[in-house]
């Protein structure tokens, strides 16, 4: 009753010390310990969200909360960018993109004959989530690991929806 643990972790050049009485407050100190000395994580490949999203495990929360609003706001203008411009992709392959506006589909095509862009214009092939792409590789390292814990296993179990809860198909 009332100990008090107290860690100590040392690596080259930094020695880390954690004292508390909840096993839950020297977890988290560890956490970013370890992200600290984890350094920034790779995504490798192109920008894409995990198989798993939009789960928020316990211990993700930051990563999560940064990634989804950077997703409503900066990865969400992009695409709307794009769209208006002519160049996002569509999911049918019998749908033929077309511009929302003229102007904007111009002067993205003007520029990229130039070749000089500010970078504030989108361009083709451009991928929406490449702004996030940070965001998505925290999101991604944190998951990864805290998904495979006891109290975060049953957001990965995929569930059955009872019959009489299920839309009905008018016939």
């Amino acid at each position: 009753k009332g100990d008090i643990h107290t860690y100590t972790l040392t690596t080259v050049g930094h020695t880390f010390t954690s004292s508390g009485k909840h096993k839950r407050q020297s977890e988290m100190v560890f956490g970013r310990i370890r992200e600290a000395v984890q350094g920034k994580p790779k995504l490798v490949g192109p920008s894409v969200l995990p198989d798993y999203f939009p789960v928020q495990p316990k211990g993700c929360e930051k990563h999560a909360e940064k990634l989804f609003t950077c997703l409503a706001t900066d990865a969400t203008a992009k695409a709307r960018d794009m769209e208006t411009a002519g160049l996002h992709k569509s999911y049918y392959p019998d749908v033929e993109v077309r511009p929302v506006d003229e102007d904007a589909a111009r002067k993205v095509e003007e520029v990229a004959k130039s070749g000089e862009n500010s970078g504030s214009l989108p361009q083709a092939g451009d991928n929406p989530l490449d702004e996030c792409r940070d965001f998505i590789a925290y999101y991604k390292r944190c998951c990864d690991r805290e998904l495979k814990k006891k109290n975060n296993w049953i957001l990965t179990e995929p569930y059955r929806v009872q019959e009489e809860y299920r839309y009905k198909k008018p016939s």
